[in-house]
């Protein structure tokens, strides 16, 4: 007991000092991640954590293979009806437990599809058009992705058959529409893939909607919002414009536990529906067994917060990020994409670097001054190896309360990192002080009574129990 007691405690003393790094001392710019509220984290770690609810569609019912799963069924189904709301769609898969594995099930199941008059073999996709590794795509719409195994082999060029979409010559952060649309016309690709990872600007789905009309079999459109989920309809809206799926991960700017979703309007009676029934299956047991069901709770109540507060979030997000560019700019650094709309109409800002070192090199000296971003290769880089830039993410430090002046300041003290090579590690940390709490939630006083009801339920024994929940409701409180 004693050894065991040293290993644990070992950990988790380091645990906590991570936790009061990234919480307190850190100002977190990563475009990737957020910090889920306090209910969602309790949540997190309530009953369903530990438990089972296998469920898949037979003969029209809906079919669980395990008990005890009543209230779980009730929270995905109530999940589920959020999710519809945030995005105004019909119809929502979330057993994905990441953006990753929500694109490996739609790419599965648009291969289902593909073949469901073929007889013998299982062919792969003919074609996919996406957005180049290096000019921004995501790596879960790659080949060496998600996209693994489900593309046919060019046999000209012995690589994945693959064809990326053209970028403009102007600003290599958006695509060429015009062009797009000759190559879809010429190409006709079985599936077009949106969306990135290196993601300031909207993607033309009108556009290739458009094209897409009059071919035959017609490409379906595929849209992959991980980064920008939360931005959902003030950003763009794919499926008001033309895509045919959307899929995405939850806790990038949306305001989630880290889950996956797939979303669509795909209702009985459409002439996709094979390919939702398709998309279901693959979710179960095509890719799933347990679907994390403690975080699916979390996911419910991020989605009622999303719904209750992106009309105040959302503009703020973009906002910030504007902001956030101009003073960088400003600063002397520069600052990636078009300065006539704001270098950026998303969450994130992009910066080149290289004239002060490799982004690699640059990122470290940020983190060593608690500003904590990630380096990134841009659009004329040969590979990740030799990066020129650093990707930033203001979502995080918004929902922390930073409004545009704030991050106006943030940027000098990173200019002090980058250009001057200055040591700005106490003054940061000093700096994120000045933003303890979480805005676009329930408030302290409200949320630390609940999370305390929840964490007293977690544990057995009554008194060990609420001393936690009285010390938890005490320092939330303030």
């Amino acid at each position: 007991m004693g050894n065991l007691k040293d290993k644990i405690s070992e950990v988790t003393d380091r645990a906590v000092e991570n936790n009061l790094w990234r919480q307190r001392h850190c100002f977190n710019l990563i475009p990737s991640e957020t910090t889920p509220s306090l209910i969602v984290k309790m949540c997190e770690i309530s009953d369903p954590a530990g438990r089972y609810a296998e469920h898949r569609s037979m003969k029209g019912k809906e079919i669980y293979f395990y008990q005890g799963t009543d209230f779980i069924r009730d929270i995905e189904e109530e999940t589920r009806t959020a999710i519809q709301q945030f995005f105004g769609c019909e119809e929502a898969e979330l057993r994905p437990v990441s953006g990753q594995m929500a694109n490996e099930v739609v790419f599965k199941a648009i291969t289902k599809f593909l073949n469901r008059k073929s007889e013998g073999p299982m062919k792969r996709m003919r074609l996919v058009m996406n957005n180049d590794l290096t000019k921004g795509g995501h790596l879960s719409s790659q080949p060496m992705g998600a996209l693994f195994n489900y593309v046919e082999t060019d046999p000209e060029t012995g690589k994945e058959a693959v064809v990326n979409f053209p970028i403009r010559e102007d600003n290599p952060y958006r695509i060429d529409a015009a062009k797009m649309v000759e190559l879809i016309r010429d190409r006709k690709p079985d599936l077009i893939v949106f969306g990135k990872s290196m993601f300031i600007y909207p993607e033309p789905v009108q556009e290739a909607y458009q094209a897409v009309q009059d071919l035959d079999p017609r490409p379906i459109i595929m849209y992959d919002m991980a980064h920008v989920l939360g931005l959902y309809g003030a950003f763009q809206q794919p499926l008001q414009d033309g895509a045919d799926i959307v899929t995405g991960s939850t806790h990038k700017t949306f305001f989630g536990p880290q889950r996956g979703v797939v979303v669509s309007n795909f209702i009985k009676g459409h002439d996709l529906r094979k390919l939702w029934i398709d998309v279901k299956g693959r979710a179960f047991p095509g890719s799933t067994s347990n679907h994390h069901l403690g975080t699916l709770l979390g996911l419910l109540i991020a989605t009622y917060e999303m719904n209750a507060f992106k009309d105040e979030y959302q503009p703020q997000v973009r906002k910030n990020a504007r902001a956030f560019a101009k003073a960088l700019n400003e600063a002397g650094l520069k600052v990636e994409g078009d300065p006539a709309d704001g270098f950026t109409q998303t969450h994130q800002v992009i910066v080149r670097v290289r004239e002060h070192g490799i982004g690699e090199d640059i990122a470290r000296r940020l983190e060593d001054n608690n500003i904590v971003c990630n380096y990134q290769a841009l659009p004329d880089d040969e590979s990740f190896l030799e990066s020129s830039g650093i990707r930033t993410g203001v979502q995080e430090m918004t929902r922390f309360g930073m409004k545009e002046d704030d991050f106006a300041r943030l940027a000098g003290l990173m200019a002090d990192v980058i250009i001057r090579n200055k040591d700005v590690k106490q003054e940061a940390s000093k700096y994120r002080s000045d933003f303890p709490e979480m805005n676009y939630c329930l408030p302290p006083a409200e949320s630390s009574s609940i999370a305390a009801r929840i964490l007293e339920s977690v544990f057995p024994a009554g008194d060990y129990a609420r001393m936690f929940a009285d010390r938890l409701a005490e320092f939330t409180a303030g």
